[in-house]
């Protein structure tokens, strides 16, 4: 054996010594390997977070005098609650910032959003709250078009930092959701009165305060003469309870829980069809008429108008593929009223991918009450199911 081992030994060809051998025998670590200690540790910091959470339970007498204490703060106050019309009837309720407040207060409790896959102009997200006492979690899925509406009719946002911008815009709602959910309703219902409380005492109809009443209204296009109709008197002559409205109204605005329009009596002036919108129309149009493109599509007269296709998701390339000349199905009031006839999850779901294609394959942006809607409908849903 040992001859044998010399004379193969012999024929291998002469090689010099690599002076980088170490260094690359330390860059050849398996693939994944890097990723699976990322795991891991993420696994291991929160069984690290629920172990130290149940060995330091939270004293609720003490975190319901921290809440009782923040919510005492003339500032936190002025955001602590929105205020919508609904059906006829307004509805008011704790806002982001006080959602956020309640859980660092009250305590063990952890939030966020995230980012969890991106395709055909949209990032599918997951917005998430859990008790780390207790461990119930609450978590809602939701999709986010890249779209900014504007007066203008808007556009789709390609830039990251709009991206994020508009996720979190969206995510912040879901994720006061998720908060509310593990955090126990008299301990909510104690924090609005006490915000409430706090408003009556501080709230002073002063020049100081209408000034800025006007200034942050305006960003919405509500003017001085919008809210003293509403207020059916001079703004100089409004109540301090009429003031505390006021606030929570722009609460409201602030969160993308309602429009200035829900609110005020605004005339809304007529949008041009956006470049997306406009083409889509004008494909429709000449497949009804009968295309005279090539494969039956219809031809296009002008280049700029031709879009590109949409992009397809790495795993469903069939489900958002572009159809070119296909005829739009849904426009915004019969795509809710659509998601409305639903009578189960099964149907809400459902009508929501039928929806949501329809809109990706004839290129049109999502409007936001569709999405509005059926976010609603899930979340009653999901009330239905926990009575």
């Amino acid at each position: 054996m040992s001859d044998r081992s010399s004379q193969s030994a012999d024929k291998m060809p002469a090689r010099v010594a690599n002076p980088f051998a170490p260094l690359q025998q330390q860059a050849e670590t398996p693939e994944g390997a890097a990723a699976a200690a990322l795991g891991k540790r993420e696994i291991a910091d929160a069984q690290a977070a629920r172990i130290i959470a149940r060995q330091y339970p939270r004293d609720p007498v003490k975190a319901m005098d921290r809440i009782i204490n923040s919510f005492s703060r003339p500032s936190l106050a002025e955001e602590a609650e929105y205020q919508y019309t609904r059906g006829g009837q307004d509805v008011s309720g704790l806002s982001i910032r006080a959602a956020e407040e309640l859980a660092r207060q009250w305590g063990n409790i952890t939030a966020g959003v995230a980012e969890l896959a991106r395709y055909a102009g949209m990032s599918e997200c997951l917005a998430w709250a859990e008790d780390l006492e207790t461990g119930y979690r609450e978590e809602k899925r939701f999709f986010v078009r890249h779209w900014r509406d504007t007066k203008s009719g808007g556009y789709r946002v390609t830039d990251e930092r709009d991206i994020y911008e508009v996720i979190a815009n969206h995510g912040a709602r879901r994720k006061r959701a998720c908060i509310l959910a593990i955090i126990p309703i008299d301990v909510q219902e104690t924090a609005q009165r006490q915000a409430q409380l706090t408003l009556k005492q501080k709230a002073e109809v002063t020049e100081e305060n209408i000034k800025k009443l006007l200034e942050t209204f305006a960003q919405f296009g509500v003017t001085k003469e919008h809210i003293e109709k509403r207020l059916q008197r001079r703004i100089e002559s409004m109540t301090p309870a009429q003031l505390v409205t006021m606030r929570r109204i722009y609460n409201s605005l602030r969160d993308g829980m309602s429009t200035a329009s829900d609110w005020f009596e605004i005339e809304q002036p007529a949008q041009k069809p956006s470049e997306e919108n406009a083409s889509a129309t004008a494909r429709a149009k000449a497949a009804l008429i009968g295309g005279n493109g090539k494969n039956g599509a219809p031809k296009v007269e002008n280049p700029a108008e031709q879009q590109s296709p949409v992009e397809q998701h790495p795993g469903d390339a069939s489900e958002w593929q572009d159809l070119g000349g296909a005829i739009p199905q849904y426009d915004e009031q019969s795509a809710i009223a659509e998601l409305k006839k639903a009578k189960t999850l099964k149907e809400l779901e459902d009508a929501r991918t039928r929806i949501w294609k329809d809109f990706a394959d004839t290129n049109r942006p999502l409007p936001l009450p569709v999405e509005a809607t059926y976010h609603d409908r899930h979340e009653a849903f999901q009330q239905q199911k926990k009575r």
